[in-house]
């Protein structure tokens, strides 16, 4: 699709939204969705993409508490009941009709509003204005050297931030291409990036699979394409520090990370001119203010805090969401009084302001044995192990330690697992006697979500 027939065809759907409430987007892989989406941005009308995987109820709840006007999908789809109160909108991607000729909202006025993934009860509406979404893109512009000239591959659901702002919106502000593979393969990736792709933007899920292949039959093609790339940039979830090695064994090039929410978009980034250094995301972007903070509220000092100091990462800048849609309780609860987003998440600092997370607060910080000990660590040192595929950490209460640390391992050889006392010694050699697991399960795959996020919540003893 030419630039020229996503204006007109943008143009002739924005006309038809013009004083529209809010419009929700069926958010399949497709042209479609990423005209709907320019259309609603053109008139000016927050615009709320679904999930086509979405259940009844959680669908339910969204529709509910978004309220929108319209829905807008493909001529071909088919919406479930749920939706049939909706008006519905087929999508034209031909390009004809006239093109409408809408003022620019302000800043401040409401773009998108996307539904966070509700682990700690229903889906909250994350109000994201203009205002942050230009922001987070053009701090990534600075922070990546992002051109027109960048050709973007990627297979990214078009429903959450990753895929849509950063892979589709991005690409649009900087005038430059993107090539969506509509479903995730490695001869896709390698395909696309042999065939002009300057830059991948991948989940840690994508970026295991492509060092499996890098294995495999093959892998000649696939290591030649993706060293040639100008970027591969994993998110939404730590990438473990064996596949970073993996990767950069087979290719000579260095994944680079970044982080974010959907609430304040993107935070810190690895810069395309600075040192790619595994189990980092980073530092902040431009215009991001980042701090550590204590459990108590102490604020950690901000000249590089040491690998053993951890605390909750809090930003501010205009990057940030306005608040939840209809939850002025869970917008209070979210931000201090001077404006700082609590993310849960806890992370270290190194001294040249490079922050390493180490996991969620409520899931992911173990306090074991009066030390406070982050998963991530654990489950990289883990994953180092041969007889180790996949691996996740958790901790669990116990009378002694106050919480145990338990390790839930995908077995490599599900024949032949590591034993307990084998992992525990590996972790102990590597880290420190203190972060060694002194539980093991075995598990034939790990629960993940749409973007390849372990969901620990579903990990019960």
């Amino acid at each position: 699709m030419t630039y020229d027939r996503l204006a007109t065809a943008s143009a002739a759907l924005a006309g038809r939204l013009a004083g529209a409430g809010r419009v929700a987007v069926w958010a399949t892989p497709t042209p479609e969705t990423v005209v709907a989406v320019v259309a609603a941005l053109r008139a000016g009308v927050p615009a709320v993409p679904l999930n086509p995987k979405t259940g009844t109820r959680e669908l339910a709840h969204i529709v509910a508490d978004s309220e929108p006007t319209a829905v807008l999908a493909g001529a071909g789809d088919t919406l479930p009941p749920v939706l049939d109160a909706l008006d519905r909108i087929d999508v034209d991607t031909a390009g004809e009709g006239a093109r409408a000729t809408l003022p620019e909202p302000s800043p401040e006025s409401p773009a998108l509003i996307v539904y966070t993934s509700g682990t700690t009860g229903p889906p909250k509406g994350a109000i994201l204005p203009r205002r942050a979404i230009a922001a987070s893109l053009d701090a990534l512009e600075d922070a990546w050297q992002w051109t027109g000239d960048d050709v973007l591959v990627h297979a990214l659901p078009l429903f959450h931030v990753h895929g849509l702002i950063l892979g589709v919106l991005g690409p649009l502000r900087r005038g430059g291409s993107v090539r969506h593979l509509g479903r995730f393969s490695t001869d896709g990736v390698a395909r696309e990036l042999s065939s002009g792709g300057t830059m991948l933007f991948g989940v840690p899920t994508m970026y295991h699979r492509l060092a499996e292949a890098l294995d495999g039959p093959g892998a000649d093609g696939l290591a030649k394409a993706l060293a040639g790339a100008r970027l591969l940039v994993s998110g939404s979830a730590a990438l473990p520090v064996h596949d970073h090695e993996r990767i950069a064994a087979a290719t000579g090039r260095r994944v680079i990370e970044r982080y974010g929410m959907t609430e304040t978009l993107m935070n810190t980034g690895v810069r395309a001119d600075g040192e790619p250094r595994p189990g980092t995301v980073g530092a902040p972007l431009r215009g991001v203010e980042l701090r550590l903070v204590e459990e108590d509220g102490t604020v950690l000092p901000g000249d590089g805090t040491g690998p053993d100091t951890i605390g909750e990462i809090q930003v501010r800048g205009p990057n940030l969401f306005t608040g939840y849609l209809n939850r002025p309780d869970a917008t209070a609860a979210a931000l201090t009084e001077d404006g700082w987003f609590r993310t849960g998440d806890m992370a270290t600092r190194d001294a040249d302001g490079y922050v390493r997370i180490v996991g969620r607060k409520a899931t992911d910080l173990i306090k074991s044995g009066g030390y406070k000990i982050g998963a991530g660590e654990i489950e990289n040192a883990l994953l180092d192990h041969p007889g180790v595929r996949e691996a996740a950490v958790t901790g669990e209460p116990d009378p002694d330690l106050g919480e145990r640390i338990v390790a839930w391992v995908v077995p490599a050889d599900p024949a032949a697992p590591p034993s307990e006392q084998e992992l525990a010694d590996h972790v102990a050699a590597q880290l420190s006697p203190h972060k060694r697991p002194r539980t093991v399960r075995y598990l034939d795959a790990l629960p993940r979500n749409d973007l390849g996020k372990i969901m620990k919540r579903s990990l019960h003893g």
